[in-house]
Order: C-alpha cells, then sequence, then structure tokens
C-alpha cells in the first residue's frame, strides 16, 4: 500500500463512499474545476462532491485506460464501455493519484491479447481481467474506435483469443 496521509476524508465524503467489506479508501484527492473529491478505494475510483453526491463510481476493471498530464496536473480516465471519459485535475496539495490509479487498474490486469487483425478500423484487444472485490477472472474484449463489432473477421477473432485466455486460464 501506498504511505498513509495525514488529511482526512471529509465525513459527508467517507460516508457516501459506501465503502464495502475489505475496501478501504487509499488515496484521495480534491478536483480543482468541480471540488470533487476523487478517491482510489481498494475496488473502485469514486468522485463525489462536499455535500455527499457520487458523480463517478466505476470498478478498476471498467477502467480502459488513464493519462497523467504533468503539466496540467490532469488525470483522464476512459472506461471500457465506452461512457464519456472523466477528468480531474489536481494542482492543490499531496497527490498519490496517478500512481494509484496506475497501480489499481494494473492489478486488474491478468493477461492482454492484441486483436492484431490486418486493415483499418479494426484494432482492438481481448483481455483476461480480475474483478477486485469479487476476485473472479472474467474475459473481456474491448475493441477500438470504429471497429465494427459485427464484421466476422473480428468476431472470429474475438471468439479464438477469448478462447485461448479462458484455457490458459482454466476458465
Amino acid at each position: 500500500m501506498l504511505g498513509r496521509r495525514k488529511d482526512t476524508l471529509p465525513k459527508d465524503v467517507r460516508d457516501a463512499l459506501g465503502l464495502g467489506r475489505r475496501e478501504q479508501a487509499i488515496a484521495w484527492a480534491r478536483d480543482d474545476t468541480t471540488e470533487a473529491y476523487v478517491v482510489a478505494t481498494t475496488f473502485r475510483i469514486v468522485a463525489v462532491r462536499g455535500d455527499g453526491t457520487v458523480t463517478t463510481d466505476r470498478p478498476w476493471q471498467l477502467v480502459d485506460a488513464g493519462h497523467w498530464d504533468a503539466d496540467t496536473w490532469t488525470l483522464t480516465a476512459s472506461w471500457v464501455d465506452g461512457a464519456r471519459a472523466a477528468q480531474w485535475t489536481f494542482k492543490e496539495g499531496e497527490n498519490r493519484m496517478p500512481e494509484t490509479f496506475r497501480e489499481r487498474v494494473q492489478a486488474t490486469v491478468v493477461a492482454v491479447e492484441p486483436l492484431a487483425l490486418p486493415g483499418p478500423r479494426r484494432a482492438g484487444r481481448v483481455v483476461l481481467r480480475k474483478d477486485l472485490a469479487a476476485q473472479e477472472v472474467f474475459v473481456q474484449e474491448v475493441l477500438g474506435r470504429g471497429t465494427p463489432a459485427d464484421d466476422p473477421e473480428v468476431r472470429a477473432r474475438v471468439a479464438q483469443l477469448r478462447e485461448f485466455l479462458q484455457e490458459q486460464a482454466g476458465l
């Protein structure tokens, strides 16, 4: 685990997290734009306004990618399901969010196989991931933007990679 923080989350924010059994807040920072607290828990990334309103609550295995811009102190998270990306800027105070974000997402990735099909609009990957809360491993497909999910070659390759990863994991 990362080092302990000296400050604490406000009670309304902590209560809004609804931390489950074995779950704890391990890093947090306040977004300069919305003033929401962005909290990395052992199982989820959650953004909570000071009044306790939850604006983002996603398990780590649904994070597709993240990007930390050190020049603007901005963390961007994109989601596997194609939902609108989240973006937070942290210029003030202690900030372990970039490191924690990366560590938590990586903890969910067991294996990755690229789609590797020739031609444009045929990008993607099949990922063996772990749900950190349930401790279950599952196969997830992530198709690139514009990659047609109904393309027969894409479907065949995804099925092949899915079967390969399931076999490797004993699923």
